[in-house]
């Protein structure tokens, strides 16, 4: 199978799979309240560490603990492996997963730096279709407030956030074409992958 005919076939059905995630046909019993509760635990966990001043480093091993006590860690990371996780052992996923963990933590804190001197602040929740979205507004130094908001639900057993979007930029979908062209450059190697995300940022 070719590159190409991999990357489209692998994005159909991951895209296939976000869906039945992010969209209809799921079973979650968020609430509104219940779910602005638990963003309101998060951004302020992440206001904690924008005012902290410790080191980038420190900064990110921050964000990494509050990631996973927050978010369905395992469930974005297989999202984002699309249809290639069907291939990979047990093994293989418990590394992706770890790997892509730290990876993802890295990423997005260096979003969340830029906050420095700024904060997030909760705004609202709403039902939409069958997760809870919880809207906050980053405020920075200099720069006219955005949004960031948070897809909610307790599919996983506890309520988490699946999802997130910067500026109407959507992680999942975002992280899923990162993965697909890193995996690509590897051939479809799926341990080298891994070996990538250990050192991305």
């Amino acid at each position: 199978m070719t590159d190409l005919t991999r990357r489209s076939f692998a994005r159909t059905a991951t895209l296939g799979l976000a869906a039945a995630i992010l969209i209809p046909g799921m079973s979650v019993a968020s609430t509104p309240a219940s779910a602005t509760q638990l963003v309101e635990k998060l951004v302020a966990e992440i206001n904690r560490v924008i005012a902290s001043g410790k080191s980038e480093k420190a900064m990110y091993r921050d964000f990494e603990k509050i990631f996973v006590r927050y978010a369905d860690v395992p469930t974005i990371a297989l999202v984002s492996l699309g249809a290639d996780g069907r291939r990979a052992t047990d093994a293989q996923k418990r590394a992706y997963v770890s790997a892509y963990q730290g990876y993802i933590s890295r990423k997005y804190g260096k979003r969340f730096r830029e906050f420095i001197g700024g904060r997030l602040e909760v705004k609202g929740a709403k039902k939409v279709k069958k997760y809870i979205e919880v809207k906050t507004t980053a405020f920075l130094k200099g720069e006219d407030p955005f949004e960031v908001s948070f897809v909610v639900t307790d599919r996983s057993g506890t309520e988490k956030f699946i999802n997130m979007y910067i500026e109407g930029v959507n992680m999942v979908l975002t992280e899923k074409t990162e993965i697909g062209t890193m995996l690509d450059r590897r051939k479809g190697n799926i341990d080298q992958l891994i070996a990538d995300l250990k050192k991305a940022s």
